[in-house]
């Protein structure tokens, strides 16, 4: 979605700027683990007013957030901003987690904590975040990237739909790590995903994750 954005005629992008400050903050050794930490500011607060919150010359910025990495985040910034959720079959968050990282929990994979942030736009802030589910993007990804555009209250660009293959100059220095098969892609093209099969010893993580997104799923434009 971050790519497809990046391809707005009026839009800049940013990749994941509260990276380091969860890194730091959590301890977990992710793959380029001191590469991220050194490349971007670890205070949460500095993130918000310079990154979040900081001026830019475009009229749009796109900002591609990890729920998780919101930990010990005051929610509040989030008042400002317009507000989407981007969904996924948890199943698929995890067989894509466990191939750069096997050993993962719940507070790993983000579910959790969108419902969190979720919540508290709806319940605390009265705000209507937008939903989407990536499965329906592959299932028909121009008409749902309208009805994206519609929610968000932008014009539609056909632009949004293709791209050149390889990295961005946006991209995050942990590209290398996680970015293998989008940077291969070009574009948002019509997909039917295979079934995917984990090992049984995510059961339980799968049966925690699927509550999460069966909730926000409720929400999601169709």
């Amino acid at each position: 979605m971050m790519y497809a954005f990046a391809q707005r005629q009026s839009c800049t992008v940013v990749d994941e700027p509260f990276y380091a400050h969860y890194l730091k903050r959590t301890g977990v050794d992710h793959p380029g683990r001191e590469k991220t930490i050194a490349s971007m500011s670890t205070d949460p607060n500095l993130v918000i007013k310079n990154v979040i919150l900081g001026d830019y010359l475009t009229e749009e910025v796109y900002i591609k957030n990890m729920g998780h990495h919101l930990l010990d985040v005051d929610f509040d910034f989030l008042s400002g901003l317009t507000n989407m959720f981007l969904v996924r079959d948890p199943k698929r968050i995890i067989a894509s987690f466990t191939k750069v990282i096997p050993d993962i929990t719940i507070m790993d994979i983000g579910l959790k904590h969108q419902f969190e942030v979720w919540k508290y736009l709806v319940e605390e802030l009265g705000q209507n975040p937008v939903v989407v589910d990536t499965g329906n993007v592959l299932k028909n990804p121009q008409s749902m990237i309208q009805k994206l555009c519609i929610a968000l209250t932008i014009p539609f660009e056909q632009s949004m739909l293709t791209w050149e293959p390889g990295p961005r100059n946006e991209d995050g220095v942990w590209a290398e790590y996680w970015y293998g098969s989008l940077h291969e892609s070009d574009g948002l093209k019509q997909k039917t995903e295979e079934e995917v099969e984990l090992d049984s010893r995510y059961d339980g993580l799968l049966e925690e994750a699927q509550y999460y997104y069966d909730h926000l799923k409720k929400f999601e434009i169709i």
